[in-house]
């Protein structure tokens, strides 16, 4: 005969698995890997964006 607690915890196990067959899915309808990116990024467009960049500035005198 089993402890009360492992019959516990595979009810609760069984429970929990019904819970998710359940539970509802929503599906996304994906691109295919063969479609190509609506927008690729040109040379140009990264030239005319100003250089960013860091600026440390030393406050202890």
């Amino acid at each position: 005969m089993l402890d009360a607690f492992i019959i516990e915890e595979i009810k609760r196990r069984e429970r929990l698995r019904r819970e998710e067959e359940q539970r509802p899915v929503v599906e996304l309808p994906l691109p295919s890997p063969s479609e190509p990116p609506s927008r690729r990024r040109s040379e140009e467009e990264d030239e005319d964006k100003p250089q960013r960049g860091v600026v440390i500035i030393d406050l202890s005198v």
